[in-house]
């Protein structure tokens, strides 16, 4: 994935209205119209914020008679996973120094606590 198609897919997925469009698809295909009634916009708003998606590669449209129904493409939102995991190491590194931090941390207070109890007697 080169970074320009990397950056329409994060800016498509920067709008919350196209994350939950994504989501909708991601049950089954769709028309504009079945798209359109969890949102309070027209059919041409939602309309502009499937180009949006179809120009990053999120969704397919096709001609069904009709209709025009929409569909789920995984590919770009399997990239930007593959991208994210990339730094999944670092953050497991983090979470893990943090994890042995606190343990020490915990411990340190709790002899502290034996201390000031055994003062007191």
């Amino acid at each position: 994935m080169t970074s320009d198609t990397l950056s329409r897919t994060f800016a498509a997925l920067a709008d919350p209205t196209r994350r939950a469009i994504l989501k909708r698809l991601a049950t089954g295909n769709a028309n504009v119209k079945e798209l359109s009634r969890p949102f309070e916009m027209s059919g041409p708003a939602v309309c502009k914020h499937l180009a949006v998606l179809e120009r990053a590669g999120l969704i397919r449209r096709r001609r069904e008679a009709q209709s025009r129904p929409c569909e789920l493409e995984p590919a770009p939102l399997a990239e930007v996973a593959a991208w994210a995991d990339d730094y999944r190491a670092f953050w497991d590194t983090r979470v893990n120094r943090l994890d042995v931090d606190l343990k020490q941390l915990h411990a340190q207070r709790r002899k502290e606590g034996r201390h000031a109890r055994r003062r007191k007697r």
